[in-house]
């Protein structure tokens, strides 16, 4: 098969379907079975080249998953994250763009704090703590996961991208409350899905795991006990940075405000919607 029938069958395959990114997916499908950058698969798409025997038949293996609407990364291994990319697969919550704002605010609360301690909870595929690691050599950063699935490959994804990130095994809160008073920044993408409701898409209900979906009834049971008992683990002029669901903004606001927080700001995400929210003790 060449590449060009390749790519048109691809396309057509995924919007079929149902899959949205169905054109960027099938470039994505293609290079990962030839073992190509998109740079190259354009070059030999113009030169009418084919693929070969084992391309051809992991590329079809790869594109029936995708069909049955397993996550993209799950197949690649792998997600992109800014400017980095992190190895996941079954049991780890996928990497979604939205979170760049959060790592965004975060990275702006600390900015002028020299030396910052960070306790991310709930680190998954690590990209928050990686991010930040990143861009703040000076910070000493904690990531908490409690998922043996997801366990090996945060562990993996710190040791490749940022090895002074220290990985703490445990479960939030107990396993914080050494921290009390030591935290500069309080950072967590959590579960935040009311239990009960079901997600839209397949990718998400079918593959992402439950304990980073779901938080209670209304969705805010972590976010309760990152609020209040995040307050003990912050300095004085420590802060909180959460991820949250549309529509959340107002009632997390008011916990925030119930608990003594200051300066408490919401942040629209890429798509204009408050999904962020910041405060300081």
């Amino acid at each position: 098969m060449r590449f060009v029938e390749a790519l048109a069958f691809a396309k057509e395959e995924l919007a079929k379907a149902g899959v949205a990114s169905y054109e960027a997916d099938a470039y994505w499908l293609i290079c990962h079975a030839a073992e190509i950058t998109k740079t190259e698969l354009l070059t030999r798409m113009s030169f009418d080249l084919g693929l070969s025997d084992s391309a051809h038949a992991k590329f079809l293996e790869a594109l029936q998953r995708r069909v049955l609407r397993e996550p993209l990364q799950h197949i690649t291994g792998a997600a992109a994250f800014l400017d980095f990319e992190v190895s996941v697969g079954p049991g780890v919550f996928i990497p979604r763009p939205e979170t760049e704002v959060l790592v965004g605010v975060s990275l702006d609360l600390i900015k002028s704090k020299p030396n910052p301690n960070v306790f991310e909870v709930g680190s998954g595929s690590g990209i928050i703590s990686i991010a930040i690691a990143r861009a703040r050599t000076d910070a000493d950063v904690l990531a908490l996961e409690t998922s043996p699935e997801a366990i090996p490959y945060l562990r993996q994804n710190l040791l490749d991208l940022a090895p002074s990130v220290t990985l703490r095994e445990g479960k939030f809160p107990d396993d914080s409350f050494d921290l009390v008073g030591s935290v500069d920044l309080l950072v967590s993408n959590p579960p935040y899905i009311p239990e009960g409701a079901v997600p839209l898409d397949p990718e998400v209900y079918l593959h992402d795991p439950e304990l980073a979906l779901y938080s209670g009834q209304d969705g805010l049971d972590l976010i309760r006990d990152l609020v209040s008992i995040g307050h003990e683990l912050l300095v004085d002029g420590g802060v909180i940075a959460l991820e949250h669901a549309d529509g959340q903004s107002d009632a997390i606001v008011e916990l925030l405000l119930a608990q003594g927080y200051k300066e408490v700001i919401a942040h629209k995400d890429l798509t204009d919607r408050f999904r962020t929210i910041s405060a300081r003790k």
